[in-house]
C-alpha cells in the first residue's frame, strides 16, 4: 500500500525528529545581545567529552565544542547564573543559521535551547534529573 505524502504529513508514526541533548561544561560566559528584530538571544559554547579513542583510530580529538543560542527567557535567566566550567544539560533542536560574511554568503550549527539546566550530581553518573 502506498503512503501518501499527505498521510505522512499527518500520521505521527512517520514524523520527522530533530531534538538534540547535550551534557557538558559551559565554556565561557554566554554573550546576550538584541537582534535586530527586537529579540534577545545569549550565546554560548558548551564542551562535550567524547568517549576514549580506541587504539590506531584516526581522530585525536577529544572533545566536541558545539554552539548554542538561547531565545527563551527562562534559559537565558539559568544560564546568566551558571560559571563556566559548570555542568550543564541543554536539550533543543539544531538549527542552521545563515549569514553574511562579507561579500559572501556562509551558514552555521547550532543548537537553539528549549531547556537548560545544572546537571545535578546523580545526572553526571547516568540518567538522572535536571536542576536549575
Amino acid at each position: 500500500m502506498a503512503v501518501s505524502a499527505r498521510t505522512q504529513e499527518h500520521d505521527p508514526g512517520q514524523s520527522h525528529v530533530n531534538e538534540v541533548r547535550l551534557r557538558g561544561r559551559l565554556a565561557a560566559i554566554a554573550l546576550e545581545r538584541t537582534l535586530p528584530s527586537g529579540d534577545v538571544v545569549a550565546t554560548f559554547r558548551i564542551v562535550v567529552d567524547r568517549p576514549p579513542v580506541r587504539p590506531g583510530s584516526p581522530s585525536t580529538a577529544k572533545v566536541d565544542t558545539l554552539d548554542c543560542a538561547a531565545f527563551r527567557a527562562d534559559a537565558r535567566r539559568r544560564l546568566a547564573r551558571i560559571a563556566p566550567g559548570e555542568v550543564i544539560e541543554v536539550e533543543g533542536s539544531l538549527r542552521r543559521r545563515f549569514y553574511r560574511a562579507g561579500a559572501a554568503a556562509a551558514s552555521r550549527y547550532e543548537v537553539e535551547v528549549r531547556t537548560l539546566a545544572r546537571a545535578s550530581r546523580s545526572s553526571t553518573v547516568g540518567r538522572g534529573t535536571m536542576t536549575g
